[in-house]
């Protein structure tokens, strides 16, 4: 069976999927269904506080990987992550990554903070937040970027992604926020941080390490995905404004960081954009932040850092947050590879060969051939 392979035909499907599967058991789950409230009864099943069965609260370690694992495994992810992040990249690819990362990350501060001043920053427009807007339109799907950029791109556009990298989990997120006004302290950040800078560390000291955690950029996603399926309501996904809410951002992220990304790379006298449209997209990873920006509001609201209410409607948002992410995950998905084909078509038609690690124009499509060969 390829039921791996099925998967991932779906954009962000080791994401997705999972999420999607976790919300309808968890939506069968809440129907508390007579004749399965009775099997799990007779199998031993403690009762819930409301007096339900429910399968996904069997306890042991099904409940703490299947229901209650999300942060944990989350951690796991940015910890594995963060030792990919590798310091020592070639001046043009940190030059690109540099100004990839800033921009997209100021792109969507700039919306969030627009949208948080003309709307409700946790409930506006289609039901958007700050949260939303900002973990999705700031952190690029990786995975994308290095295959498009390895089509179309030349090697300082795939080696950004060691810089682009550091958006990876809620950091910025949460950063943002504070500038907003939300009053996270010092150690809601380190809470956050600290499992990304200790892996980063290692990762950079012994390349044996990097290379053990590598699969720790994958193998927690499905687990951790399924978790924050298994405290939504698959409702959430066919609610029409919650539907409407994630294409916007996937449209704004498209868009918006793809073309600030174009406006930037012309400034400093690039002259191939293929870069930065290949990182206008949502990462599907993107769905997990709203989850650890909850957390950090309950660090926060019990340090007294945070009022019991804000705290609050900081945790009441990350599911329908959560939902709108994974919807923009799956329009960029669709949107970005359109946009790097097109910005494609449009170089090669003035002469631009976005392979060519110099840049420069073409000056006869046999040398343009030969340095292609020459890259590759």
């Amino acid at each position: 069976m390829k039921i791996k392979q099925t998967i991932e035909k779906v954009p962000g499907g080791l994401m997705v999927v999972p999420l999607l599967f976790g919300a309808l058991l968890n939506t069968i789950d809440q129907m508390h269904i007579p004749a399965v409230m009775n099997m799990l009864k007779s199998l031993g099943v403690s009762a819930t506080e409301e007096g339900y069965y429910e399968f996904l609260r069997i306890g042991g370690f099904s409940q703490e990987l299947f229901k209650d694992g999300a942060l944990v495994l989350i951690a796991l992810f940015l910890f594995s992550a963060g030792s990919q992040m590798d310091l020592r990249v070639g001046g043009r690819a940190l030059k690109k990554g540099v100004l990839l990362t800033s921009t997209k990350y100021l792109t969507g501060l700039a919306v969030g903070l627009g949208f948080g001043y003309f709307f409700d920053p946790m409930s506006g427009l289609f039901g958007l937040s700050t949260l939303a807007i900002i973990a999705g339109m700031t952190n690029g799907n990786g995975g994308m970027y290095a295959a498009l950029t390895g089509q179309y791109g030349n090697r300082s556009d795939i080696g950004a992604v060691a810089i682009l990298s550091l958006n990876d989990g809620p950091f910025f997120t949460l950063m943002s926020l504070g500038l907003l006004g939300s009053s996270f302290p010092i150690i809601s950040f380190i809470a956050v941080l600290l499992p990304i800078a200790i892996g980063m560390l290692l990762g950079n000291l012994d390349s044996d390490i990097r290379a053990f955690l590598k699969p720790g950029e994958i193998l927690p996603v499905p687990f951790f995905a399924f978790a924050l399926g298994a405290g939504m309501n698959l409702a959430n996904f066919f609610n029409p404004s919650v539907v409407a809410a994630g294409l916007t951002i996937g449209i704004l992220t498209t868009v918006l960081t793809g073309g600030m990304g174009i406006l930037v790379f012309k400034l400093m006298k690039e002259k191939s954009y293929i870069a930065p449209v290949a990182e206008a997209s949502t990462a599907g990873n993107a769905a997990a932040t709203p989850a650890a920006v909850a957390a950090a509001a309950g660090v926060a609201g019990s340090a007294g850092m945070m009022t019991t209410a804000e705290a609050a409607a900081f945790q009441n948002i990350a599911n329908v947050a959560t939902a709108q992410i994974s919807i923009a995950t799956l329009t960029t998905a669709i949107l970005c590879p359109i946009a790097v084909i097109l910005v494609d078509k449009h170089q090669k038609k003035k002469g631009i060969d976005g392979k060519r690690e110099d840049l420069g124009l073409n000056s006869d499509k046999n040398s343009g051939e030969s340095v292609r060969s020459a890259v590759n």
